[in-house]
């Protein structure tokens, strides 16, 4: 028993300690019997001799009865409270106790990295399934919702309508997996995309194939997000002040400035469950706006000479280049996977209780409430404008059509409303970049950041998004190419990491099915990436030799 007590006092269990059989209950419900023990010295405590059923001994002493059992026959089953109770060896008694609270609370032995009490995805491990719900809505609903009627613009009804009901049920599909992967091998939590990817592929490869695009989306989203938020607030700023405006009004790049300085001060919240209420706010924004925007696109007159022929551009090659970044922007629509072990990394996980569970759960409710917000906007949206719709989207539309007859109010609400969503947005895209400047300063010292050093991440990174935002600063052709280069990390990788971890049985239909969806995944990255580079392209060549009458 002194290796045991030895091995709780380290914080793990005895593992040269013998094993112990546990008491069980008779049938007949009299009180449980210890059935065998074998000591630390490996000697078992003989039976004593049996008496005759109904005699004198049997009810004086029948607590001291033995009966053998094999070893093999202890279960989690036997650690029940009654049990533990009624064993009659206060050191057996410690060592059930302790072994099942150990079970109870840690769960299939997991080795805990001390590091991550350092930084902000596993600071904090008290979240659930209303967390979950939260900050997937909140990364699954945003400004890529309002972009979804320009990529029909260019794809019509029936591709647009096919390509999105595709890439939500695919989607739904790899975020299953990433959640029964998060705990695949026991003993070990897969607390970030990085981990898993270097479980599948190795530890090299692993980082060279997901740092990158994890990175990119996250940073990459993080612009679009400054730049839709200080578009927005430009928008709602006149809105609101109308013609009493003053006559220097801030510029578009002011307005940047003014939307990343106030991401900067959200930022210095610590963790990602310390967001939680951000999140929601986020979603219920998202929701919101959402609902607006369509509502309020469809109850007003269509513009005339409408029209929902696909856009056509003067020759077939850029026709196709122009669809593929409408397919980029459909998968753009669908990030937040890179997320997904991140937010379930901050959920507590036992043998009993473990974290997929409220995950799964939390996931379904708000991929639910984010197919009752993406699909009509795409549908409304599309119906109410058809190819007229803007490349900057939904609210470009309302305010170019629609700034006289909407009240202003009205309007004015959809546009703060988007903002707010892009602000609590920033703060869960912006964590996995936050989580990884930590993981660097924390290897290297040995040491916790101080609040001034994780203070001075966050400011450089909100700074650094800034500046990328104002070289590029081309929303929907970013959109296409963030959905293109990203796309691996929603709809490929997860099939692969499937194979390789949980290894299906050659040639089953688990097998096919997510080669096959890997393999398309990839071909698709390419050739949405191309599509959203000539877009990018072309968009700053318009806007080079565009000259106003």
């Amino acid at each position: 028993m002194g290796e045991m007590e030895a091995a709780e006092q380290r914080g793990g269990p005895a593992e040269s300690a013998e094993l112990v059989s546990v008491p069980a209950t008779p049938r007949g419900g009299g009180a449980s019997t210890p059935e065998t023990v074998t000591t630390p010295s490996g000697q078992r405590s003989p039976p004593p001799a049996r008496h005759p059923a109904g005699g004198p001994a049997a009810s004086t002493n029948s607590k001291s009865s033995w009966a053998p059992t094999p070893v093999n026959a202890v279960s989690p089953r036997f650690l029940s409270p009654m049990s533990v109770s009624s064993a009659v060896g206060t050191p057996v008694k410690r060592v059930l106790v302790n072994l099942r609270g150990y079970l109870e609370e840690v769960g299939h032995l997991t080795r805990l990295n001390p590091q991550d009490a350092w930084l902000p995805i596993t600071e904090s491990r008290n979240g659930n399934a209303h967390y979950a719900a939260f900050h997937n809505l909140n990364a699954g609903i945003g400004f890529q919702a309002l972009l979804l009627p320009v990529a029909f613009a260019f794809l019509g009804w029936s591709w647009g309508l096919i390509s999105l009901t595709v890439a939500y049920c695919w989607q739904l599909y790899t975020l299953w997996i990433l959640v029964k992967l998060h705990e695949a091998v026991p003993g070990k939590r897969y607390n970030r995309y990085v981990e898993l990817a270097q479980a599948a592929f190795g530890e090299r490869f692993g980082v060279w194939l997901a740092l990158f695009p994890t990175v990119y989306l996250s940073a990459g989203t993080a612009t679009a997000l400054i730049l839709i938020g200080g578009e927005t607030m430009k928008l709602f700023f006149q809105i609101v002040c109308g013609p009493l405006c003053s006559s220097n009004p801030l510029s578009t790049v002011e307005w940047y400035l003014v939307f990343t300085s106030l991401c900067i001060v959200l930022s210095q919240l610590p963790n990602l469950n310390s967001i939680a209420g951000l999140s929601l706010i986020g979603a219920i924004t998202a929701i919101t706006y959402s609902t607006m925007a369509w509502v309020l696109s469809v109850s007003q007159k269509r513009p005339p000479s409408i029209s929902y022929q696909p856009l056509r551009s003067s020759s077939s090659v850029a026709s196709l280049f122009s669809a593929l970044n409408a397919l980029g922007i459909i998968a753009f629509a669908f990030r937040g996977h890179n997320l997904a072990l991140e937010i379930q990394a901050t959920m507590p996980s036992t043998f009993k209780h473990p974290a997929h569970v409220p995950m799964w759960r939390g996931a379904k409710v708000a991929y639910f409430l984010i197919a009752m917000c993406l699909f009509p906007i795409a549908i409304g949206g599309f119906w109410a404008y058809g190819n007229m719709m803007p490349s900057g989207g939904m609210l470009n539309a309302l305010y170019m059509f629609h700034s006289r007859d909407i009240p202003r109010g009205l309007l004015a609400t959809t546009f703060l409303l988007v903002v707010f969503n892009c602000l609590s947005s920033f703060q869960i895209y912006s964590m996995p970049v936050f989580d990884s400047f930590e993981a660097g300063y924390t290897s290297r010292t040995n040491r916790p950041c101080s609040i001034w050093v994780r203070s001075g991440f966050r400011v450089f990174y909100g700074f650094i998004s800034f500046f990328i935002g104002v070289a590029f600063p081309f929303l929907s052709s970013l959109a296409g190419l963030l959905g293109g280069l990203t796309l691996p990390v929603t709809f490929a990788y997860p099939c692969f990491m499937w194979i390789l971890i949980k290894k299906p049985q050659r040639f089953s239909f688990s097998w096919y099915l997510n080669w096959s969806l890997g393999v398309l995944g990839i071909a698709f990255s390419i050739a949405f990436s191309i599509g959203g580079v000539w877009s990018m392209v072309s968009s700053g060549l318009k806007l080079k030799f565009f000259k106003p009458n």
